[in-house]
């Protein structure tokens, strides 16, 4: 397994990039017209990107997507309908990176564990941020 869709009833809840993914050339997974891109750089020994920077155009994001790059350790990431309803738990290892797209998710640390969190800003604040969702059980 490399990439794959979490999906249900239509809607894109999550993409999943397993830690043994191998692509030849630089690969983008997400929509371009996604508010958040995310794929797999690569390059053959020797390739040089021209110095560069990318242009400042103001841009209006209504979603929140978020990706976590397991560093180390093991855990569970839970994905929900909008009712509450578990739709899926992936157990997730080092090298293994997950966008959450849509839904509820919450995190179940199985072993000690280390990601690298990457999600828009800026930062309002927990009270502002968060809303914490009552699942079933």
């Amino acid at each position: 397994m490399t990439v794959e869709t979490v999906e249900y009833g239509g809607v894109k809840y999550a993409e999943i990039i397993w830690a043994n993914t191998k692509v030849d050339k630089t690969t983008f997974y997400s929509p371009a017209e996604s508010s958040f891109q995310f794929g797999l750089l690569a390059h053959e020994a020797g390739f040089k990107e021209p110095p560069h920077f990318h242009k400042p155009i103001e841009r209006s994001i209504d979603d929140l997507q978020q990706m976590f790059v397991v560093q180390r350790g093991v855990l569970a990431v839970e994905l929900y309908s909008d009712e509450g309803d578990l739709l899926r738990e992936i157990e997730m290892r080092a090298g293994d990176a997950i966008v959450l797209i849509h839904g509820v998710h919450a995190i179940r640390v199985i072993e000690d564990m280390q990601c690298i969190s990457v999600k828009q800003g800026p930062f309002l604040g927990e009270a502002e941020d968060k809303v914490f969702v009552d699942v079933k059980k």
